[in-house]
């Protein structure tokens, strides 16, 4: 794998572990998806045995010569002209392909309904995945020629790799090479200071560039369950300097990832830190508001922390940012929600309160499993069979620098997916006060990505409409989960969408999207002039970070990350 391909062409930057309702799913749910698939295979022998039938009838073709069946020309493992000409590894990818085919006639042909239908091509695809010829070296002709061209070092570097996962990395494979990467030295390097920790948190005030700034600063709330240098990656992919560089006073939390004995914070301790976030950054830049920016889980805690301030009449509430957030979740938005049950979810929370914390490698593993072509898989090939290492990408070192997640948090995220509380006003009770976004006035922006598979960009747009905002404004970026934060201005290929209506967004997504306007270009320039609006008058920049009261402690960025999962 090439080191100088960029971090978007792999599927692993796209993936990120993000917290959601996933992190419900139990084993249970996989089991009883396989022992459906078995239940229908002996209700019914004589259809069972008619598409053995046709199966057969494949590999007849296959073994004369006779077949017809050839790889999606877009399947990256069967690129190698070997596939094509070579009649014994042809034979093999048609033999993998009638398999394929035979499944997916067969899953056709059972009586199921919706959900169990989803469930079946999704157990079913893992399945087919893993029996892919080019998963093994003798059915990976690429790999082959590796061996030969390299002398038979490609093994040996392979085995080394595949040890050093075992010993190193839990048993998973690598997906990055973290050895080129600092923290504060080449990652995470923007000037700035704690001026406030705790046992939950730190927050970080981060040093102006300009000589003026604008009077109202901005909060960023990150997710838990990832660490909160995303939004420092490098100079060149950093939201935090294109805050400063704009004049914008820049706050961040870091989140303290959680021991087994502190897995009984909750969301109700999160928001509690948030709350005391807005006191200092309030008392430090002496503003009357703090414009709050959030994404993924931290957009659901930003949406939290918003009802509670807005129920407590706390004016202090400004603009708020809302970066590839889902607070409207329905089942079929993502990846395996058609797996998950009441009792799964139950059996899942009962686990996590049972250890303290679901450990991050745990979830990263989890996830992996869900796609593995694209996380297992390729690296399976990439790292062990072809015997190069993973790609160094920043976004992948940060991917893999995951945390730990509170098992009480755990059950508060899954009780707000399974209530849907944020489209229901005062039902649910969460954070000491009953969640009713319709009380929440500040004007929005949300961000969605057209190739997002995580939180899907429809999904996003329905935040638009659970909020008693008047100005919303809803971007879509050209790009998946982690581009569609980390999109700086200089992407050549880079574009976006926006409605220039005023006002809030349609109820339908697809009225909004016919009066959207393609826009070349990084949408970070659009959200800045946003912001900029809503960010008050401008002031002399501040001498020194922190104040009397929250002095500057350690460098940016913090300590907090510094703590292994």
């Amino acid at each position: 794998m090439a080191k100088d391909r960029s971090p978007w062409d792999n599927d692993a930057a796209q993936s990120t572990t993000a917290l959601g309702p996933l992190v419900g799913l139990a084993r249970e749910d996989f089991v009883g998806a396989v022992a459906l698939l078995l239940r229908e295979t002996a209700s019914d022998p004589a259809r069972t045995l008619r598409h053995m039938q046709s199966f057969n009838e494949d590999v007849v073709k296959i073994v004369s010569g006779k077949s017809d069946l050839a790889p999606d020309p877009k399947d990256k493992r069967f690129m190698d002209p070997a596939w094509r000409y070579n009649p014994f590894f042809r034979a093999g990818a048609q033999y993998y392909l009638a398999i394929q085919k035979g499944m997916k006639g067969w899953l056709e042909d059972l009586e199921l309904d919706e959900l169990e239908r989803d469930r079946a091509n999704f157990i079913s695809t893992i399945i087919i995945d893993s029996l892919s010829p080019t998963n093994t070296l003798a059915g990976n002709p690429t790999a082959q020629k590796r061996v030969i061209d390299s002398g038979g070092l490609s093994l040996i570097k392979g085995l080394k790799n595949a040890y050093n996962d075992i010993v190193h990395n839990q048993g998973m494979v690598s997906q990055v090479d973290k050895s080129p990467f600092r923290l504060g030295e080449n990652v995470a390097t923007s000037k700035g200071s704690v001026v406030y920790r705790d046992a939950m948190f730190e927050l970080i005030h981060y040093a102006p560039t300009t000589d003026e700034v604008y009077e109202i600063p901005q909060l960023t709330i990150p997710p838990q369950i990832n660490k909160m240098y995303i939004n420092d990656l490098s100079p060149e992919k950093s939201v935090v300097k294109w805050q400063v560089d704009n004049g914008i006073q820049c706050f961040v939390i870091s989140w303290k990832n959680p021991t087994k004995d502190e897995g009984i914070w909750g969301m109700d301790d999160y928001i509690a830190s948030c709350l005391k976030a807005v006191d200092i950054v309030c008392e430090i830049t002496g503003a009357p508001k703090v414009n709050i920016s959030s994404a993924c889980s931290g957009g659901q805690t930003g949406a939290i922390l918003a009802s509670k301030m807005a129920a407590a009449d706390d004016k202090r509430l400004g603009a708020l940012t809302y970066m590839v957030t889902v607070l409207h979740p329905k089942q079929n938005d993502i990846e395996a929600g058609s797996l998950m049950t009441e009792n799964g979810l139950e059996l899942a929370k009962k686990r996590a309160a049972k250890a303290g914390v679901i450990k991050g490698n745990d979830l990263a593993r989890g996830f992996a499993w869900l796609r593995p072509n694209d996380l297992i898989w390729n690296y399976v090939i990439n790292n062990y069979l072809m015997g190069d290492d993973p790609p160094a990408f920043d976004v992948l070192f940060w991917n893999a620098d995951a945390t730990n997640l509170s098992a009480t948090l755990m059950g508060d995220f899954l009780h707000l997916f399974e209530t849907l509380a944020f489209t229901k006003r005062g039902e649910v009770t969460m954070a000491g006060h009953p969640i009713d976004l319709s009380k929440v006035q500040s004007d929005l922006f949300i961000l969605g990505g057209t190739t997002d598979h995580i939180t899907p960009w429809k999904a996003c747009y329905r935040s638009t409409q659970l909020f008693g905002s008047k100005d919303v404004t809803f971007v879509l970026s050209q790009s998946g989960h982690m581009q569609a934060i980390l999109n700086p201005p200089g992407n050549p290929k880079a574009k976006y969408y926006v409605s220039k209506r005023a006002g809030k967004p349609p109820a339908d997504v697809d009225d909004w999207l016919k009066g959207a306007e393609e826009v070349a270009g990084s949408w970070w320039p659009f959200w800045m002039d946003w912001v900029q609006k809503r960010a008050g008058n401008k002031v002399p920049a501040p001498k020194s970070l922190g104040s009397k009261k929250h002095p500057p402690m350690d460098a940016a960025p913090g300590l907090y990350v510094l703590e292994p999962c």
